[in-house]
């Protein structure tokens, strides 16, 4: 049995477990593994956190390996060049959520992380800077200038590659939510755009489109209609 309590231990662990038919529904959305994630989680588990394991299973560039990385890590050791780093890194869809949800917004630098991503020209890094901007939205508003965001998502979001597209239309979406003085607003620019009207919904889902998507959360927050709409 593999020796789980070094990198090349879990590698191979991690490897005994790529099963072809994940790997290839995974690849349909832009990430390169075939883990089950709920066996990754387990893993994990087991592992509990181990920091100096947690780099080098980074420094693999195995996605199933960074992925489990990232769950055993210990989000505030990390100093913020190297967080830059790491997300620079992190091409692959899924590696880059569970770096931004998981680590960098338990990060002591994850504020000025969010200024400086925002204002990257690369649009992969530009959206992980609105993801952390969603998160101020929704927990932490005090300071943000929501009526700029709304004005930069205005005139740039329809027009944004995929992966920013869709951080820009998830902070609309979280302004029209948790701000009533800026819900109509955020409708209308949503309804304007149609940035993912479109979108394949599955049967029980929310759609992703903005004015949907503010209108039926707001809905459930207040068991009637929305306010404001």
């Amino acid at each position: 049995m593999a020796d789980t309590t070094t990198v090349s231990g879990v590698t191979a662990e991690l490897a005994a477990l790529d099963d072809p038919k994940i790997r290839a529904v995974n690849e349909r959305h832009g990430d390169d593994h075939g883990v089950n994630l709920g066996r990754l989680r387990a893993i994990a588990k087991r592992l509990k956190t181990q920091q100096e394991l947690a780099r080098e299973l980074w420094a693999t560039g195995d996605s199933a390996a960074r992925l489990l990385a990232l769950l055993i890590c210990r989000p505030k050791a990390y100093g913020r060049d190297e967080l830059d780093a790491m997300l620079r890194e992190a091409r692959t869809p899924k590696v880059h959520d569970w770096l931004v949800n998981y680590v960098v917004k338990k990060s002591p630098h994850a504020e000025p992380l969010r200024l400086a991503w925002s204002a990257d020209p690369d649009p992969v890094v530009a959206s992980a800077g609105w993801a952390l901007t969603v998160d101020r939205v929704a927990r932490n508003p005090d300071g943000l200038d929501l009526a700029g965001l709304l004005d930069v998502i205005e005139a740039e979001m329809a027009t944004a590659p995929d992966r920013l597209q869709w951080a820009m239309n998830h902070c609309l979406a979280q302004i029209g939510i948790e701000h009533a003085a800026y819900r109509d607003r955020a409708i209308g620019i949503g309804e304007r755009l149609g940035v993912l009207k479109d979108y394949p919904t599955p049967p029980g889902c929310t759609s992703p489109y903005a004015p949907v998507w503010i209108n039926e959360i707001v809905r459930r927050q207040h068991g009637g209609a929305a306010d404001g709409v």
